[in-house]
């Protein structure tokens, strides 16, 4: 959870408690402001849940790319060794067709 999803939601509870109270003393002002403050808090809250996602892709992206760069490791690695191993065949059988 970001600032602004805790942000977010500690003001759309504050709002909540500022519209109950306007509304039981009768005080629009208040009360409007509460609602007010509830849809701020909920934009806030929003916008951490968006920058939260995006987070979240980005380090799913960069994990993929990581892994997809360690497989493409392990196949170049595999090759060069099945190189030197047909090589080392190769090295050993011309020694023993030329060999005493």
């Amino acid at each position: 959870m970001n600032k602004d999803q805790v942000g977010g939601k500690v003001e759309q509870v504050v709002g909540k408690v500022k519209q109950s109270v306007g509304e039981a003393l009768g005080n629009d002002k208040l009360a409007n402001q509460g609602v007010v403050g509830q849809a701020k808090g909920a934009a806030k809250e929003t916008w951490g849940n968006a920058k939260d996602a995006a987070k979240e892709m980005r380090q799913s992206r960069q994990n993929v790319a990581t892994d997809k760069a360690h497989e493409r490791r392990n196949k170049i690695s595999q090759s060069v060794q099945d190189a030197k191993d047909k090589a080392s065949e190769k090295i050993e059988e011309f020694k023993e067709r030329h060999s005493a």
